[in-house]
């Protein structure tokens, strides 16, 4: 590579599209294993920090995870404004349980995630996400399927946040980024609670799967709110899929948000903040315009299927 140093031996490449790919240098592997469900590596590499990969996809980095998990987990809190029951499916590194434990009116946190292997070297490896998260009384870790936590919990939760990994057809999740799936999640939220899906990315030419997710959102939710966060180690901007029978503020007034943050909060923010919630919720108009056309779906008989598994390769290969 004419003109660049490169100085990692070994690259894992993440194919974005059938034409795109995105190549992370990787200078230590802290863990790997096949477990029953995925392929799973724990990483350090030369700009980012500490990452997680599953399945070859970049799950998120020490450097910018914050960039993701601050946007997946506070809008919900600040649109139900006293949330106190939070269910978190997904979510190994333990970084959502962080953020949801940020808000003092929490009094319970319960994290389903069906891979125990992928929990366990997170914990070990990645305390600079979870920040003892796990150690925090309030909260509960269910090793097991989201499916059946949701079936067992009626009417339970203020904030249900599915943290899931991208639904990759060889992987555990991707049944449930469905209509199914959803009313499941609405049958287990309290009336006037909300859900937060992490919705794939909304780069132009990715952005199919999000605007379907949030046209299946709106057959089992009465509102919906599609926002995004740009996260450099995912090279797109990330979408989100918000969803209540409740209304959501798009136009929420920054003071009165930054009042409630510093009176229900911890404040430990780093990008988070009234500004922040306005600025996420003005959805470009060429997403609106999509969402607003969009007719398809997703069910059990024809879930989605995110594009492509990555691969490790050592340099010169």
């Amino acid at each position: 590579m004419p003109g660049s140093r490169l100085n990692a031996d070994l690259w894992i490449t993440e194919y974005i599209t059938p034409y795109d790919v995105y190549h992370h240098g990787v200078t230590r592997v802290l863990a790997y294993a096949r477990t029953e469900f995925q392929e799973m590596q724990i990483v350090e590499c030369g700009t980012y920090g500490k990452a997680l990969v599953l399945d070859g996809k970049w799950q998120s980095c020490t450097g910018d995870e914050f960039l993701y998990h601050e946007p997946l987990v506070h809008p919900a809190c600040v649109n139900h404004g006293h949330p106190e029951r939070v269910l978190v499916l997904g979510g190994g590194e333990g970084a959502t349980v962080r953020e949801a434990l940020k808000w003092r009116t929490v009094k319970r946190v319960v994290m389903v995630d069906i891979d125990g292997q992928v929990v366990e070297a997170c914990r070990q490896h990645l305390p600079e996400m979870h920040q003892g998260a796990f150690e925090d009384p309030r909260t509960e870790l269910v090793i097991g399927d989201a499916l059946d936590c949701l079936d067992d919990s009626a009417g339970e939760w203020d904030v249900i946040v599915s943290d899931l990994s991208d639904p990759i057809e060889e992987g555990p999740s991707f049944k449930l980024f469905t209509r199914e799936y959803f009313a499941k999640c609405k049958r287990a939220l309290k009336p006037g609670g909300y859900l937060v899906v992490q919705a794939g990315p909304t780069s132009p030419v990715e952005m199919a799967m999000h605007v379907r997710l949030v046209n299946t959102l709106g057959a089992v939710f009465g509102n919906v709110a599609s926002y995004s966060s740009y996260v450099p180690t995912y090279a797109a901007p990330w979408g989100y899929a918000l969803a209540s029978d409740n209304p959501i503020d798009h136009r929420p007034d920054p003071a009165r948000i930054d009042a409630l943050l510093a009176d229900q909060t911890t404040s430990q923010f780093r990008m988070f903040d009234g500004i922040t919630l306005l600025g996420m919720l003005q959805t470009p108009k060429h997403i609106r315009e999509a969402i607003q056309a969009e007719t398809e779906v997703y069910t059990l008989v024809a879930p989605p299927k995110f594009f492509g598994k990555g691969v490790a390769t050592e340099k010169g290969e």
